[in-house]
């Protein structure tokens, strides 16, 4: 998949150290070290051709014996394209170069340390779910280039105002809340948190979601401190977690070592580590928190999900 024409080699360095090496959902503990440490010195799987990433995605998405958690695709920060059961669902898609606040013309904010995915080169998704209010999480222009008819976005309560037109369905879903869209079950759950989009919005409600099909059960934390909110769900397929901005920012944001500990209460069969890399929201160095979370794994690092950007991650059944 093309990730940008032109980037500084800089940042295509920073792609590779920032992201886990892509060897496929079957990553072992043995290896695991080795993964890291090509990382930190720079080496990464090239990223597929656009045709290539169409074909593959076919072929998992389309092949009628695909069941349970098809394939991810690692977007950045916190945006994740999942085949599941026969559904494409989009995490809390930001694909702009920057976040923040918009102008007209500008974007002001944090600009993106990694390439930049184009929207024309996903598929369309059948769900859009949509965390909290946060910037770096609901990206206008980035909505506004997915809108399609055939395509409903979930979000949290009193932020549909914020969603572009374009789309199905926009449908808010308060905590405790469940609906069934196709083959999937979404319940939204409460995150250690808060919504606000700006200092006069604070009404803005903040979701994580367990969303459960046929033959998978997965949880997406959003954005979370320690909680055990989160804990008691019930052995998952699949946690993904935020394991960044955490310094200074403790109270809104677990650090690697919670996040390993929340993800481990639920019998999580893997971890997706996500919100790192991609933007610099705070002041742990860029590679700290993959780093802090191997470590905080141990022996147990072949659950993590090794993703790098624009590679398709395999799930085995």
């Amino acid at each position: 998949m093309p990730i940008g024409d032109g980037q500084p080699e800089s940042k295509v360095r920073l792609a590779r150290r920032a992201s886990l090496v892509a060897a496929g959902a079957r990553s072992s503990a043995g290896r695991y070290p080795t993964y890291l440490a090509d990382l930190l010195r720079g080496k990464g799987a090239a990223t597929h051709g656009r045709e290539e990433l169409d074909a593959q995605w076919k072929h998992l998405t389309q092949a009628p014996s695909s069941t349970g958690l098809q394939a991810a695709l690692w977007l950045g920060h916190n945006s994740v394209f999942l085949a599941v059961d026969g559904m494409t669902i989009l995490l809390d898609p930001v694909l702009g170069e920057r976040i923040g606040v918009r102008i007209p013309g500008v974007t002001v904010g944090p600009s993106r340390l990694l390439p930049r995915v184009d929207t024309a080169h996903l598929p369309r998704a059948d769900v859009i779910l949509i965390s909290h209010a946060h910037f770096d999480h609901l990206d206008v222009p980035t909505l506004k280039a997915l809108a399609n008819r055939h395509t409903t976005v979930i979000t949290a309560a009193e932020t549909a105002d914020l969603i572009p037109r374009g789309f199905g369905s926009v449908q808010e879903l308060e905590w405790g809340k469940s609906l069934r869209l196709g083959t999937l079950t979404i319940t939204a759950l409460r995150p250690n948190h808060w919504g606000a989009r700006t200092m006069w919005d604070r009404h803005r409600g903040f979701n994580a979601y367990l969303v459960e099909s046929p033959h998978a059960r997965w949880l997406y934390a959003g954005d979370t401190a320690m909680t055990r909110n989160l804990h008691g769900l019930g052995e998952l397929d699949l946690s993904i977690f935020g394991i960044g901005a955490y310094n200074p920012w403790i109270h809104a944001h677990a650090n690697p070592e919670q996040v390993w500990e929340m993800s481990s209460a639920n019998k999580s069969a893997r971890l997706l580590p996500v919100h790192h890399s991609t933007f610099r929201l705070s002041d742990e160095p860029v590679h700290e928190p993959l780093e802090r979370l191997a470590v905080a794994a141990g022996a147990k690092a072949e659950r993590i999900v090794p993703a790098t950007l624009g590679e398709i991650i395999r799930f085995g059944h």
